[in-house]
């Protein structure tokens, strides 16, 4: 049987939100892991980048890993790559996922129902104080990867995605909306903290859920889904800012995950709230919500994802993976036209325009048995370009490895003048070859390109 919170006596206001909300912050804030978090937030991130930037050794096989020793703005994103990755789930399971479990195993919600003197008002101050707290974390995670690139590098331009050069102007505003673009998932793994926190009460399991969740959809977006499915997630935002860094940008990808992440958050805040309004504040052994986890929580929120699975059937006009010859011989033939005129600068030849060079690639997939679609390290793709004045065609070939994600590592295979070394030697001495290796995006949600 449910009971339910006596009303207050006549002429007993309940507390304003913004008192409660202060008391919840100053009560997270005085917890020795939350400090211990804001600190590692606001300095090991500078640390890391400043550190890695100056080895010899750079994380090439994280996206703009092997720019960190070209330009400042890079180690933010190979922060941001890791942290969407486990940081940022593994914060809101840390303050989302204990904010009202930490009540139930100190026996103190009669004591907060007396001082506050309503529940609804309760929720809210806990949901905003937990939300401050993560938002506050992410904040020194941006600033201090950010600060750390630019004091051991230095503000230089970036190259992006698809090959062109990024003025360190426009980096660094890229690299603050990737960073922007982050919080929509991060809410939603944090609504999802509070759902688990409430619902499973005293139990660690409530704690452990954003965290599962994202090892599951990590899981998951590893897999050949089809693009409806990817981009029905409330973790693809996570990986859609790479889109920022192509030009033009990639803004759909981008918009449709951060909607859907906003949905997510809302969707689990809402149905955390209805499981606290539920709840029996009298029962002093309450544990949380036991069996009917599952059709409170877990129900809802798989009821979620098919109703946005059917939304992005409609809304994306690509179909299967996303990823087929047509669109990563285009993203190919773009990104080595923008490096060539890069190596060019280095190796003080002419410059050339991308249309003089008119740069074509021809790309096929584990040869003629295999459909030339989907992910898979079996790509292999001849590049050519024409040189103005000369009458050859230039060619060099490359080995992809392009994950499920549409993110690709092109690997040089020749001719060696070309991309056969991963440095050239320059009239100032031995600089990064652009050509030797380098990373691209297919827009998943776009049709099949032509031609």
């Amino acid at each position: 049987m449910t009971a339910t919170v006596a009303l207050p006596r006549a002429g007993a206001r309940p507390a304003p939100v913004r008192n409660g909300y202060r008391f919840e912050l100053v009560k997270l804030l005085a917890q020795w892991r939350i400090r211990l978090l804001l600190a590692g937030c606001w300095v090991g991130p500078a640390l890391f980048v400043a550190t890695v930037s100056r080895q010899s050794s750079l994380p090439a096989d994280t996206v703009f890993g092997r720019w960190m020793g070209q330009s400042g703005w890079a180690g933010s994103l190979v922060v941001l790559s890791f942290c969407c990755s486990w940081v940022l789930p593994l914060l809101t399971s840390l303050v989302a996922g204990d904010v009202f479990a930490a009540e139930d195993r100190l026996g103190t919600w009669r004591h907060l129902l007396v001082a506050v003197r309503s529940p609804r008002r309760i929720f809210a101050a806990k949901a905003l104080a937990s939300g401050s707290v993560i938002l506050l974390l992410a904040a020194g995670l941006t600033g201090s990867s950010i600060v750390g690139g630019l004091v051991a590098v230095g503000n230089q331009p970036l190259v992006g995605l698809d090959g062109h050069l990024l003025t360190a102007g426009h980096a660094g505003a890229a690299v603050l909306l990737a960073w922007a673009s982050a919080l929509a998932p991060t809410l939603a793994f944090s609504a999802v903290g509070l759902l688990g926190s409430v619902a499973l009460g005293r139990s660690p399991m409530g704690l452990l859920m954003p965290v599962l969740l994202a090892i599951l959809l990590q899981l998951a977006q590893l897999l050949p889904l089809p693009v409806v499915v990817r981009v029905a997630l409330p973790s693809y935002a996570f990986l859609a800012w790479r889109g920022l860094f192509t030009d033009p940008a990639q803004s759909g990808p981008i918009l449709m995950g951060i909607g859907i992440s906003l949905v997510w958050a809302a969707a689990a805040t809402v149905l955390a709230y209805l499981l606290f309004m539920r709840r029996d504040f009298t029962d002093l052994a309450y544990d949380g919500s036991g069996r009917r986890v599952a059709l409170d929580a877990v129900l809802p929120l798989g009821a979620l994802l098919a109703v946005t699975i059917g939304v992005a059937a409609v809304a994306v006009p690509a179909s299967g993976s996303g990823i087929d010859r047509p669109k990563l011989q285009h993203s190919l033939a773009t990104a080595y036209a923008h490096l060539y005129r890069l190596q060019s600068r280095e190796l003080h030849r002419p410059d050339v325009t991308e249309q003089q060079l008119r740069t074509g690639a021809s790309c096929d997939k584990g040869g003629s048995r295999v459909e030339d679609s989907g992910p898979g390290n079996d790509w292999r793709c001849v590049v050519s370009w024409h040189i103005p004045g000369a009458t050859a065609t230039g060619s060099a070939s490359y080995q992809l490895d392009v994950t499920a994600d549409g993110r690709y590592v092109a690997d040089g295979d020749g001719p060696q003048e070309v991309n056969g070394f991963f440095q050239v030697h320059t009239s100032t001495g031995d600089a990064p070859n652009p050509l030797w290796q380098f990373d691209g995006s297919v827009d998943l949600l776009t049709p099949t390109a032509k031609g």
